[in-house]
């Protein structure tokens, strides 16, 4: 069936005259198109009205107190941040609860690349609410779900074998419904091979596999992860890339020879997120691939936080790797989970389930997501990203110029300015103080205060990072996000 970008409900045959299903002549009502366009023009005027960094408006401070006590009650602890929005937006700004206007250079850890009340999504998302149910599931689905798995997989199948998907209602599920792939294919195989310093989600089995102590303290250790380097260009700097290449082949082979037909997959993520914004090497990615490939190890690339964000919409399509891949995930951006699959790996009736695979709302605003990452010119070398991202690393440096004392080189990063900034496309982190933990934290909730939100990454050194709506920011922000930037670094570095 074609697709189409239009948001309203289509035929289900590209010939009908005239809508067949009286959800389809719902959806077609003149009086639904006027009554959505008359919704996203209050949206337009009530947006238009933020337009730059404000404070907080003090007739708002007991009330904004009173929610941030109330997220304490209810969560058990308090916020990270004392974010708590209040429902709107324009682009890259966002509107919180106490009116205070901040830049969001992080989108919810990437989820909203769009911005806030983009007007598009919401003409999307405004026409879901006619759905006749929020949940689908997988006893019952409704056409929207298809829909928004055949865009993706459209896209996916051009430049990889994966041909298959199914849906689920977060990162960390879409992973566990890839490991289960992964282990069925190859079964009894009980181990999984990942990246130091990897991320892989909150649920039981993916805290185990990721390496951090602290996401799993008090957790039963019952998954059996080896742990292989990831590309480290300072080191390899230092050995050559060939021996750091070989040296890294040589310890995959040695688990794979220590544990024979015992690994069932190899997670790669391509580009790290949380493990510092560290972008992986083809040469070295190809060589680990080859050798899973050579042993029968399934080849999973976990693409929760870097799908779209690079200079091509997969970051396999990047790194010209997607010949290899036979599991994939995405996530955060696509508002749905998904784990994508080959031919080879369609596991068996019954392996994959689940009462909610997501809501209609989620579906349609995520293909729209799709359409317009495909249609756009967000890609290429010279693509919006990569334009974004040269900006970014042009401030960066800048601002390091003029502030050396903040940034101290890190041995661990390698020498000279551009060794504090990394990244790609929309992944972006720079490493001011040494990347002591305790001073990243501090100049996270400083630039907070001046009115730009970040997060950190890395695991020694740590590093801030941000994850910017580059689907709506444009290029003249950067120096106004900048000057907040520099503002908190000045807070936490007195």
């Amino acid at each position: 069936m074609p697709m189409t970008t239009n948001p309203k409900p289509a035929s289900s045959t590209a010939s009908a005259a005239a809508p067949a299903t009286h959800a389809q002549r719902l959806g077609a009502s003149p009086a639904v198109d006027q009554a959505v366009e008359a919704m996203v023009a209050e949206l337009q005027a009530a947006q238009a009205r933020i337009t730059d960094v404000r404070p907080a408006d003090p007739a708002l401070a007991k009330p904004y107190a009173d929610l941030l006590a109330l997220a304490a009650d209810v969560r058990g602890r308090g916020l990270l941040y004392p974010y708590i929005g209040s429902g709107l937006g324009n682009g890259a700004l966002v509107e919180l609860a106490d009116a205070s206007v901040k830049w969001d250079m992080i989108c919810g850890i990437g989820v909203h690349f769009f911005g806030h009340s983009d007007p598009d999504l919401t003409r999307v998302a405004i026409r879901s609410g006619l759905d006749d149910t929020l949940k689908h599931g997988n006893l019952q689905t409704n056409a929207q779900a298809l829909e928004f798995s055949q865009t993706l997989l459209a896209q996916a199948r051009a430049t990889s074998r994966l041909k298959f998907s199914f849906l689920s209602t977060s990162g960390a599920m879409a992973n566990e419904n890839a490991l289960k792939v992964c282990f069925q294919k190859h079964a009894p195989a009980p181990r999984v091979l990942a990246f130091r310093d990897c991320f892989m989600g909150r649920s039981t089995t993916m805290a185990q596999i990721g390496d951090t102590p602290d996401y799993r303290q008090g957790l039963p250790l019952n998954t059996l992860v080896d742990y292989m380097p990831f590309w480290d260009p300072a080191k390899a700097a230092i050995v050559g890339k060939a021996q750091y290449i070989e040296s890294a082949v040589a310890q995959l082979t040695d688990y794979l020879d220590r544990y024979p037909g015992q690994h069932a997959c190899f997670i790669f993520e391509l580009i790290q997120g949380e493990g510092g914004f560290r972008v992986g090497d083809r040469d070295f990615l190809k060589a680990l691939m080859e050798v899973c490939k050579a042993r029968r190890v399934a080849v999973w690339d976990d693409e929760i936080q870097t799908f779209g964000r690079t200079t091509r919409m997969f970051a396999y399509e990047t790194l010209d790797l997607g010949q290899y891949i036979d599991v994939l995930t995405v996530g955060k951006m696509t508002q749905a989970c998904v784990t994508l699959f080959t031919e080879e790996y369609n596991p068996k009736g019954g392996l994959l389930s689940g009462t909610f695979t997501g809501e209609g709302v989620s579906f349609r605003v995520g293909q729209r997501i799709i359409e317009r990452l495909r249609d756009g010119n967000y890609y290429g070398d010279d693509g919006l990203i990569a334009r974004h991202h040269a900006a970014f690393r042009e401030h960066a440096a800048r601002l390091i110029a003029n502030h050396p004392a903040w940034f101290p080189e890190v041995a661990t990063l390698g020498q000279g300015t551009q060794a504090l900034i990394g990244g790609i496309g929309g992944m972006m982190r720079f490493t001011p103080f040494a990347g002591k933990k305790d001073k990243i934290n501090a100049a996270c909730k400083a630039c907070f205060d001046e009115g730009v939100i970040l997060f950190y990454c890395g695991h020694g050194p740590y590093s801030l990072r941000m994850l910017p709506p580059l689907g709506v920011m444009k290029i003249e922000d950067w120096p106004r996000v900048f000057a907040c930037i520099e503002k908190g670094l000045a807070k936490a570095a007195g």
